[in-house]
């Protein structure tokens, strides 16, 4: 009898060891899976983060070409209003009272006394306005005459003539002026020339001069 109640505690006892093993192993296993899933949760993270921080570079790529854009887009609007604003006008000799001409050849008038230069297209050394954009313009230019003197003076686009002023030998001063609208491509050339055997004059009272502005541009 007491042989069976030995047996029957140490059976117990390996029941209980057993039932204490399998208790560690799960816990162990349990241990296992909680830092697997963490590991995993910590991995997609990361990958997540790794996103946002291509899609921020992008973001930030797009954001600084679109700054560059808008930058050379500003410098274009203002290239383009500076553009806009011309305007000249001169008389023929800076100081005093004097006669051009007259000449063999045509020649072109230099008009050197500058009341204004807006956008600085028309040079003072050649008498010529360059266009700095394509566009429409207006110019007039105005011939001034003594008595006895024969006066022709034509305004010119890239060397041909687009009108004139005439006025042969009045018997007093004489003043004529035209005027002409031309759509100029940047880069085209307008001036004025005074004709062979010609003469203008230039004084206090009466200039001899030539202008011009930008209308719109195309």
């Amino acid at each position: 009898m007491q042989h069976k109640n030995q047996s029957y505690k140490f059976m117990k006892m390996l029941a209980a060891q057993k039932m204490l093993l399998l208790l560690c192993v799960g816990v162990s296993l349990a241990h296992d899976l909680t830092t697997s899933a963490q590991l995993k949760d910590i991995e997609e993270r990361l990958r997540a983060t790794e996103e946002t921080l291509k899609e921020l570079k992008r973001e930030n790529e797009a954001l600084r070409i679109f700054t560059k854009a808008s930058s050379d887009t500003l410098e274009s609007i203002q290239a383009e209003n500076k553009a806009k604003k011309v305007a000249f006008s001169a008389g023929l000799l800076s100081s005093g009272a004097q006669k051009i001409g007259p000449f063999d050849i045509r020649k072109p008038l230099v008009y050197q006394k500058i009341f204004t230069n807006t956008g600085n297209a028309y040079d003072s050394n050649t008498g010529t306005f360059t266009a700095p954009v394509k566009g429409i313009y207006f110019f007039r230019f105005y011939a001034h005459g003594h008595p006895f003197n024969q006066v022709a003076v034509s305004l010119h686009k890239n060397n041909q003539i687009q009108c004139s002023v005439f006025f042969l030998k009045p018997e007093t001063n004489a003043n004529g002026s035209n005027a002409v609208v031309l759509s100029l491509e940047k880069g085209d050339e307008v001036n004025t020339q005074l004709w062979e055997n010609s003469w203008v004059y230039d004084d206090e009272s009466s200039y001899t001069s030539f202008s011009g502005f930008l209308l719109f541009p195309l």
